[in-house]
């Protein structure tokens, strides 16, 4: 039995009827050499192999009662893999990555069962080019995209696996844990975090003090703050349906233009999105004087933590440049705006979000989303425009049994407010971008995601042209 840390249950208290707070990683496959071919009961197999015995996909919630302290983890007496793969076949070797968006964003749109493990695999067939994809969603609470790609790669190898899966014995779970013990265990929870909590308000406020002594905001400026974003037709109200639209981009392509600007792939990965989303809302006539803000996850994973499977992250707010018709000023802009970023975060401490989520009560925390959406404040109130997450991903080839992954997405989650999320994972030369929105806020998802190839192909121009040295900078 294991306590979800602060971090991971806010993903469980921020839900809402039409916000699910789950992340997904997409694999597209060549099924050419897949043994048998794309045949489901195969891949389900594999899938039974490689998490039988793997606790990380048998972990199952368990609510404290009275939510006296955040929900635990056992390993799941009932685990059973014919509950989590699901199949669905698109147009029969026809289908478009068009098509396969509607579909990803079809399952995403779908809670999770919170009475088995947090996750969930569809294997989805009928692409064109004899192709096939598995998808795999989880909830938030369960993993960031640092720890969901480790989890991820745990499915596939470096070679093409040619024979069938060795079967393998069924671990035994857990019993079910009494109430009485979970309140005892939620008892000293709380004892210990009221022992705590004058240390982490005393660090709050150091932090603080070096923040504002180091970066002190002048007057008339317009750093991004969380809670001040100018609106646009993607900051309301969510519904219930979503939509996504897959991009690749060459990652050499991006470090050329970084190397000859000198910053960072993170920055003219955002200097993209910047450049892409201006001319999108001009077209929409929504285009606001003021810059749109970005949140930024920050994966504040630690080495000794690179097996560990949860949530460690915190955030930093960033302004786009939107305001800004010039690609190179918009990328000095960024460029600037995150060391700021980044040095605001160092001087409050990178764990300052994770401490002071442990302290969340899941009851409160949950009821104030909630009146956050139902009295409409997200319509009138934005906490961020959109949200940018950038993951590291495998730069070695890899297969799933003996089929070739050839590209690699994951899907970032929606928020109240918040109708667009772009994730991007490097695999090997390529950037996946997943464009997810909320379908009844932005119904022409692929008129954003056809606008990337040409924001960098302009970058790449323009940086070349200015023939600047080259500076080392680390790459995320």
């Amino acid at each position: 039995m294991e306590r979800l840390s602060g971090i991971d249950a806010s993903f469980l208290y921020m839900e809402t009827e039409n916000v699910h707070l789950q992340i997904a990683f997409v694999m597209v496959c060549d099924g050419t050499e897949l043994e048998g071919g794309c045949s489901y009961p195969h891949i389900v197999e594999l899938l039974r192999a490689k998490t039988l015995n793997d606790s990380a996909f048998r972990r199952r919630l368990i609510r404290v009662p009275f939510d006296l302290s955040h929900p635990v983890w056992i390993d799941d007496p009932d685990y059973d893999i014919q509950r989590h793969v699901h199949r669905k076949i698109l147009s029969i070797g026809k289908a478009t990555e068009r098509q396969l968006g509607r579909a990803i964003g079809d399952i995403i749109s779908r809670p999770l069962p919170k009475d088995r493990p947090l996750w969930a695999a569809w294997v989805i067939e009928g692409l064109e080019q004899n192709r096939f994809a598995v998808m795999f969603k989880a909830h938030h609470a369960a993993m960031d995209g640092v720890a969901g790609t480790r989890l991820v790669r745990r499915l596939l190898d470096l070679q093409p696996a040619s024979s069938r899966p060795q079967q393998t014995l069924r671990v035994a779970g857990e019993t079910l844990p009494k109430p009485k013990q979970l309140i005892g265990n939620a008892w000293q929870v709380r004892r210990h975090q009221i022992l705590s909590f004058a240390k982490l308000l005393g660090s709050t406020v150091r932090g603080a003090y070096r923040v504002f002594n180091q970066n002190p905001i002048e007057e008339g400026a317009q750093q991004p703050r969380f809670l001040s974003a100018p609106a646009t037709h993607f900051n309301k109200r969510v519904g219930g349906n979503r939509d996504v639209d897959l991009v690749r981009l060459s990652l050499s392509q991006i470090k050329q233009v970084k190397n000859a600007l000198g910053c960072t792939v993170n920055d003219v990965v955002l200097g993209i999105c910047g450049g892409v989303l201006r001319k999108y809302l001009l077209r929409h006539h929504d285009l606001p004087k003021k810059s749109l803000t970005v949140m930024v996850p920050i994966s504040v994973h630690k080495p000794q933590e690179n097996h560990e499977i949860a949530n460690h992250i915190s955030s930093m707010w960033v302004s786009l440049g939107t305001h800004l018709d010039d690609p190179l000023e918009r990328l000095q802009l960024i460029h600037s705006d995150t060391k700021r970023a980044k040095a605001e975060l160092n001087a409050m401490g990178a764990d300052l979000l994770q401490d002071w989520a442990e302290y969340s009560q899941g009851g409160v925390f949950n009821a104030v989303v909630r009146l956050y959406s139902q009295w409409g404040l997200a319509d009138k109130v934005t906490p961020h425009n959109l949200i940018v997450s950038n993951v590291p991903g495998p730069r070695e080839t890899l297969y799933f049994g003996s089929a070739k992954v050839d590209s690699m997405f994951i899907l970032g989650p929606i928020m109240e407010a918040v109708g667009l999320n772009i994730t991007l994972v490097s695999y090997g030369d390529t950037v996946g971008f997943s464009v997810h929105v909320d379908s009844d806020l932005v119904s022409d998802v692929e008129h954003i995601s056809k606008l990337f190839i040409p924001e960098l192909t302009q970058l790449l121009t323009l940086a070349k042209a200015e023939n600047h040295s080259v500076n080392e900078v680390s790459e995320f």
